[in-house]
Parts: structure tokens; C-alpha cells; sequence
């Protein structure tokens, strides 16, 4: 056994090796404050949960998942590392497995953006009892901005990670207010700008690049509904192009 690891006058030893997360799952754990009670929703293997007791970066937390197999394998997993005091599972779907006020932070990564606004539409009265909420869509982050942004939500922080060709957006987000600016502000986080990191330039002329070539597979076709598609990529493009500043 090694690896000790003490939290005020507790101390326990995490068996095997410690967790190595990809780049994406990091970012967001980073995220957490330390001393947090967290949700970790839709945690599969429960990776980010041993993480994070590993790490002292939370003090308990609640691994959730709607899949009863994905869920055994994180039992498993904490029994093995003798986890069972400082992660506990419970099986439901999205939020409802938790308690008002029983955790500071929430974590729902891995998912579509649009099924992360159902998530928290579907327990909506429970939002304002919890403190943080870290978001990792896979798909549709301007949908959920959107979403956060006009249900009394603050984006606080907004990452963009790589992982080989794929790029993650990982949003941070407390209750509160927040004016929006403009509609191009949900896909564009105006935080991007503020940030050292520049991984959102190069998610953004990924995008560009695939714009470019939607345009002109359309550009031979005649229908109505590709010349109104081909209006929304040209406006699209000249805006990715305005932020990169960058033209034709």
C-alpha cells in the first residue's frame, strides 16, 4: 500500500496506482475547489471521482450514472482501491439522484450540450442549492450557453482543450446574472479572449476549414433550402473570420 493521503484527522491509503486522466477529464477536474463535496454525473468508470480524493481536491463525492453496468464498474473500481468512505455511487438519471444542498459542485461531462440543458430543466428546482457547475459538452456548447446564460447562470471560466484532432469546450458556470451581448457570444466565450490559452484559435479555424468546404459543396446546388443554408455559412464565415482576423 501506498500513497497517503490525510484529510484533517482522517488518513487512508489508496491501493494500485495512481489515476492518470486524459487531458479533457484534467481541465475539468482542475476546475473544482478544493474541499468540495461533488457530484460526478454520468461517471462511467469513475475516473474523476478516485482523481479527485487523490488529489485532496474533494472531500466526498457522489458518482451517479443511469447505466446500472457503467455504474458496477465504478463500484467495483472503489472497492478495490477501498474508496467506499469517500466515493459513493447511487444509480439515476441526470441530478435525481441528489439531494437540495447535498453537494457544492457538479459535474456533467461526456454528454451532449442539449442533453445537459435537459438535465438541469429537469431539476431546476434544485440549481440555486448547489454552488458550481462544471460542463463538458461533446456536442452543442452554444446551445447550452444559451441555455445557462438566459436561466440565471454566470459563466465564470470557459476552456478549450485538444486532445489529438478533437477540440472540448469545458464550462464553468455559477448562479447569477450575466448579460449577453450578442447571439455570437454562445458559441464565441468572450472569456476565450481573456484567456493566456489560445487552443480556441485553433478550434476556430478547424471550423473555419470545414465551413469553407460545406460552402463549396454547395455552391453548384440550386435548392431553396441549400441557398438559404449557404446565407448561414457565409454569414458564419465572415464572423470566424472577423475573430481570427483573418480573410479570404
Amino acid at each position: 500500500m501506498n500513497n497517503k493521503i490525510r484529510y484533517a484527522n482522517l488518513i487512508f491509503v489508496i491501493r494500485g496506482e495512481k489515476v492518470k486522466l486524459t487531458k479533457r477529464l484534467n481541465t475539468i477536474a482542475d476546475l473544482v475547489n478544493r474541499n468540495s463535496i461533488v457530484a460526478d454525473v454520468g461517471t462511467d468508470h469513475g475516473y474523476i471521482p478516485k482523481y479527485l480524493i487523490e488529489k485532496e481536491i474533494a472531500k466526498l463525492v457522489i458518482a451517479t450514472d443511469i447505466s446500472k453496468g457503467s455504474l458496477e464498474k465504478t463500484i467495483n473500481y472503489i472497492k478495490e482501491e477501498d474508496l467506499s468512505e469517500y466515493i459513493i455511487t447511487r444509480l439515476g438519471n441526470g441530478l435525481q439522484p441528489i439531494k437540495p444542498f447535498e453537494v457544492d459542485t457538479v459535474i456533467i461531462a461526456g454528454m451532449g450540450g442539449l442533453l445537459i440543458v435537459d438535465i438541469l430543466e429537469e431539476s431546476k428546482d434544485k440549481l440555486d442549492t448547489y454552488l458550481d457547475y462544471i460542463l463538458q459538452p461533446m456536442v452543442g456548447a452554444d446551445e447550452l450557453r444559451k441555455y445557462l446564460l438566459n436561466n440565471g447562470f454566470k459563466i465564470i471560466n470557459d476552456k478549450v482543450v485538444r486532445e489529438g484532432d478533437k477540440f472540448y469546450e469545458i464550462i464553468h458556470a455559477i448562479r447569477g446574472l450575466e448579460i449577453v451581448k450578442n447571439e455570437v457570444d454562445y458559441e464565441i466565450s468572450p472569456l476565450w479572449f481573456e484567456d493566456g490559452d489560445k487552443t480556441w484559435k485553433e478550434m476556430m479555424e478547424s471550423r473555419l476549414s470545414i465551413l469553407k468546404s460545406v460552402k463549396y459543396d454547395l455552391k453548384d446546388r440550386d435548392s431553396e433550402k441549400s441557398r438559404d443554408r449557404l446565407i448561414e455559412i457565409n454569414d458564419k464565415i465572415k464572423i470566424y473570420q472577423e475573430v481570427l482576423g483573418v480573410e479570404d
